[in-house]
């Protein structure tokens, strides 16, 4: 709903994906907005460029197709016209049922978009103190030490943590064809798929348990997020934890060894369009880089794959979000100040740039003096806010969209079918998020199903 009047300026600190879909969002409801954004001028352990937008782990941005959680939010996304699901889908790259971007062409993209907006102004400087009008805090769970104790001395409580990381990418015309096959558990051909038999994946399993990790200094006590563990975690869980993983083999058969299922696959990602950079899927590592370069060349398609980058490990805050924030994501002390992104316990490219849907469309209704929003429990998006403003704070830890999240209906009783069941919890979604949008005035943007 655009209104051609500026009203209150609202300041954006973060350019992430959170931090963007704020700012458009306030932006296309007619708020001018100062989007605040640190790097180039200091960056991170993670970032490599200045972008807005940049992906610092994978360049899969999730399921969107079917009836999976991912593809559920994503439709609830689209009803509010997301700018981070627009741009993704023009930068997307062969991934199966997969929404994976490139993901130099997607942060660019969503760079000339923001910076184009006549009512946004993107200023390259840290900001290490809340701002004292309108704003929202949108700076990932990198943010920077200096913003961090500033909302520890605010709200009164030490942010919690936890260790995410990035797989490596290897060039493509260095990975070794004649001993990989293209195939899909989804029936395509856009994956690389690298076969091991049992006594590779045993000898690779052996070096994987004894490789050197790089120190982690004082992030001894911190915990790992259980949907992004490094692939030297899970070996450390036992020998058959990675092949139910990362290097499952179900649903490939390998038309060199007669159609039959190999022990292990190691499967690439197209990381850019080209197909010049591909991504090894569910290889996130803290691995001393030269103990990289050893372990993943014991996989015969990779025996003489050059990197284009190695994997990464980094230390990810998060702040206790059932004390700090209402379900319209606007600070209980604060109401003109609201938070967005991983830094809320959201897990996950689409969470995070969700959340900054609904932190930009609630403080462009406080502009204009109208009720915020709070999305429907019956949404995947509404469920998940909930969790993030209601869990126990105690306990409190990052999530993913999950169909976990709601309760079983009575219409759901003994039906057996999980499909069935998803089906419905995504429809009811889109229905209840489409009738809310509508009543409380909001455009609802055209929603193309997608599965």
């Amino acid at each position: 709903m655009k209104n051609n009047r500026p009203s209150k300026r609202i300041a954006v600190v973060g350019g992430g994906l959170a931090g963007c879909e704020a700012a458009w969002q306030l932006a296309e409801r007619g708020v001018a907005v100062d989007l605040w954004e640190m790097r180039p001028l200091v960056t991170t352990a993670a970032h490599v460029t200045g972008n807005l937008a940049e992906l610092v782990c994978s360049n899969s941005l999730g399921g969107d197709q079917g009836v999976s959680p991912a593809a559920a939010l994503k439709d609830e996304m689209r009803l509010f016209g997301s700018l981070v699901l627009e741009v993704a889908e023009a930068a997307r790259v062969a991934a199966g049922s997969a929404l994976a971007v490139d993901r130099e062409r997607f942060s660019q993209a969503v760079t000339d978009r923001i910076v184009a907006h006549r009512l946004i102004t993107v200023h390259r400087q840290l900001v290490t103190s809340l701002p004292a009008g309108p704003a929202i805090i949108a700076t990932g769970p990198l943010t920077h030490a200096d913003l961090s104790q500033a909302l520890v001395e605010y709200f009164g409580d030490a942010p919690l943590s936890f260790f995410d990381a990035a797989a490596p990418i290897v060039f493509g015309e260095t990975i070794d064809l004649a001993s990989a096959f293209w195939g899909s558990r989804e029936g395509g051909t856009d994956y690389i798929n690298c076969p091991l038999s049992r006594a590779e994946y045993e000898t690779f399993y052996q070096a994987l348990l004894t490789a050197e990790e790089h120190p982690r200094h004082d992030f001894e006590e911190t915990r790992y997020f259980e949907g992004c563990l490094p692939i030297e975690e899970l070996a450390r869980r036992g020998p058959k934890t990675p092949l139910f993983g990362p290097l499952k083999p179900i649903g490939l058969q390998n038309p060199g060894e007669g159609g039959r299922r190999p022990y292990a696959v190691v499967q690439l990602r197209r990381d850019n369009a080209a197909g010049s950079l591909w991504s090894l899927v569910g290889f996130q590592t803290n691995l001393r880089w030269g103990e990289q370069k050893r372990v993943f060349s014991l996989i015969p398609a990779l025996a003489r794959a050059e990197f284009a980058r190695y994997g990464v490990m980094h230390r990810n805050t998060y702040l206790k979000s059932p004390r700090i924030l209402t379900p319209s994501l606007a600070t209980r002390k604060r109401p003109d100040l609201w938070l967005a992104g991983q830094m809320i316990g959201v897990e996950g490219y689409m969470e995070s740039a969700a959340a900054g849907i609904v932190s930009g469309v609630n403080a462009a209704r406080w502009t204009y003096g109208r009720e915020p929003l709070v999305l429907p429990r019956e949404t995947m998006l509404g469920a998940l806010l909930h969790y993030v403003t209601h869990a126990d704070p105690d306990r409190f830890q990052p999530m993913n969209a999950t169909f976990g999240l709601f309760e079983l209906p009575p219409e759901l009783i003994g039906v057996k079918d999980k499909n069935t069941r998803r089906r419905w919890f995504k429809d009811r979604g889109v229905a209840r998020l489409v009738a809310m949008l509508a009543d409380s005035g909001e455009r609802v943007a055209r929603h193309a199903e997608h599965g």
